[in-house]
């Protein structure tokens, strides 16, 4: 997995009078939890975009006011209209201790369907996985090689070594729907086969 550092501060007084002081300043209101005790903190707003704005899930080594904690991120709350971050909740990673995460799928292979004119529909970005750290890969690979018009990968069939997946076994992870040009050449193959009968 990814690892990423992020600093911030530990905050004196907790409290929505508190936290928008924070927030008016540029940072973001944040809570640690999972190990021996909760921990308030904030981080510099500009900072944590870099952890959000992306699609990727990292292990983020967090050093609040010179002690390192080894987390990931849970939640974000954002405002409806500017959609800045205006709370995050952090999972402290504990070794040895499983964890829960959601991990990015990446499609990877050329399929058959595709190729014929097929379209491409990817119905989940990203899976629930529950496993030690140490397991969790950076992506989770899902291989469309085999996949031809109207074929799909169900999260079943995804088989990540060492981690358990936590989506329903039925969901379709990603599948190849019938494009126009697709639906053409099936209609001619068709007429083709009727014309030689």
């Amino acid at each position: 997995m990814k690892k990423v550092s992020l600093s911030g501060s530990l905050r004196e007084n907790v409290g929505k009078k508190d936290a928008k002081k924070e927030r008016r300043n540029g940072n973001v209101p944040c809570v640690l939890y999972g190990g021996k005790e909760q921990v308030h903190f904030s981080v510099v707003a500009f900072d944590f975009g870099k952890i959000v704005f992306t699609p990727e899930t990292f292990l983020v080594e967090l050093n609040i006011d010179g002690k390192v904690h080894q987390a990931l991120l849970q939640d974000v709350q954002y405002h409806p209209v500017s959609d800045s971050a205006l709370h995050a909740d952090f999972l402290e990673v504990v070794e040895g201790k499983t964890i829960v995460s959601a991990l990015p799928v990446k499609v990877v292979g050329n399929s058959p369907g595709v190729i014929a004119g097929g379209k491409l529909q990817q119905k989940i970005r990203k899976l629930k996985v529950k496993g030690l750290i140490e397991n969790l890969p950076e992506e989770i690979k899902v291989d469309i090689s085999t996949l031809k018009i109207g074929d799909s990968i169900k999260v079943k069939a995804v088989q990540p070594e060492n981690i358990q997946l936590l989506d329903t076994p039925n969901s379709v992870v990603v599948m190849v729907k019938a494009g126009r040009g697709a639906a053409v050449v099936a209609a001619e193959d068709e007429a083709v086969a009727e014309a030689a009968e």
